[in-house]
């Protein structure tokens, strides 16, 4: 277990990092919808964004609560996590289910930045979340797997060298339980664009990099199967419980990047010859958003430790996930309604991070979907769709 000393500097030296890369930065490539490609390559370069790979290929060796900090840490200073997140958490599918070829082929090049893994091809247009009747077909043919199909709201796809694919290589009525017959792949991006991938960028409301993609006999060499044929489902729950973790995470960031602004400027801006933060009807609704996110921030802690523990965790994730998420966006509509109309204008840079942190109420999981887990898993009720 990391002690908290050595998780203090861990989040003291991302903040170190991000202050090289400050708001207007962000700013910029929000106008021109840019990747950010220098500070990407620094997380990595300084170990901060492989801290889940094992020392013996070349990362630190650390776990989901470390990798929370820093997660945590980026979005504080005002950075956009999501240009590079799924980093961590797809390496919780290789590292759990990959092969020792597998590993020793792809994570030392992503701990040296050599290459990254950035996507997760799971959503499909027609099935959104329903993940087990997705309609993506992998067949196959000697030693290839043939794939056809289509995916949508794929993140950094063009920014990733590879991609871990969920595709179902058993039709659904020919498996006993509908989690049954899907496998999951890692794909070769440059060498699958132009041979049966094609990438289509989506025009979204926050610069987030999503595609859709479309598969046309795109083959995929069997030996690139993640764990077993029919397992997919398994490999990916491992991925997604630590993304909703480490998205909680962002969320945590988000909110305390948003009781900063609020606070400071309720302390600075004077209006009728005294503080604005002086006011209750200012203060309260700043102070409450302080109080939701530090509950949601234990929540995240306690989901990090299971998950580093190998304990199930999908209540927790997913409860770290919903709550983080509305406490975020509580605490950017506050920080909204303290700045009033200055809110609105980009140099103050936080309509960005509102509309950054709205998403995490719809992705990667809805709170509609959280919900209905928690109802049935957790609680026993009858499952409700």
């Amino acid at each position: 277990m990391t002690e908290q000393s050595d998780i203090a500097e861990i989040r003291k030296s991302v903040r170190q990092l991000c202050e090289n890369f400050g708001e207007d930065y962000w700013l910029a490539l929000d106008r021109e919808t840019g990747y950010p490609t220098e500070f990407v390559k620094e997380l990595t370069t300084s170990g901060f964004l492989t801290v889940l790979i094992p020392e013996e290929y070349g990362g630190a060796g650390l776990g989901v609560f470390e990798a929370a900090a820093v997660m945590e840490e980026v979005c504080r200073s005002g950075a956009h996590a999501g240009a590079c997140h799924a980093q961590m958490y797809v390496m919780g599918s290789v590292l759990r289910h990959g092969n020792d070829a597998q590993k020793k082929a792809y994570l030392p090049k992503i701990a040296a930045g050599e290459i990254r893994l950035q996507s997760f091809g799971v959503t499909e247009p027609t099935t959104g979340t329903d993940t087990t009747n997705l309609k993506t077909i992998a067949q196959r043919n000697g030693d290839d797997y043939i794939v056809n199909g289509q995916k949508v709201w794929i993140s950094r796809i063009e920014h990733s060298d590879l991609m871990v694919l969920l595709a179902r290589t058993t039709p659904r009525d020919q498996v006993s339980k509908k989690t049954e017959g899907l496998s999951a792949f890692i794909v070769d991006v440059e060498k699958a664009v132009g041979n049966g991938l094609s990438i289509q960028p989506i025009a979204s409301m926050i610069n987030h990099h999503s595609c859709e993609l479309f598969f046309d006999d795109l083959r995929i060499p069997a030996e690139n199967l993640l764990g077993e044929e029919g397992k997919g489902f398994e490999v990916i729950l491992d991925g997604m419980n630590a993304e909703r973790i480490l998205i909680a995470a962002e969320c945590v960031g988000d909110g305390k990047y948003f009781i900063d602004k609020a606070s400071a400027y309720a302390k600075e801006r004077v209006v009728f010859g005294r503080p604005i933060g002086q006011n209750q009807g200012v203060q309260f609704p700043i102070a409450r958003c302080h109080a939701e996110v530090e509950a949601a921030s234990l929540m995240v802690e306690k989901a990090a430790r299971m998950f580093d523990a190998g304990e199930p965790c999908g209540a927790e994730a997913n409860m770290a996930k919903m709550l983080a998420s509305e406490a975020s966006w509580h605490a950017g509509d506050v920080c909204m309604q303290t700045h009033g109309g200055f809110a609105f204008a980009k140099e103050y840079h936080i309509e960005r991070k509102f509309r950054e942190t709205r998403l995490y109420q719809i992705a990667p999981i809805s709170t509609n979907l959280i919900l209905s887990f928690i109802g049935e898993h957790v609680l026993g009720m009858p499952r409700s769709f």
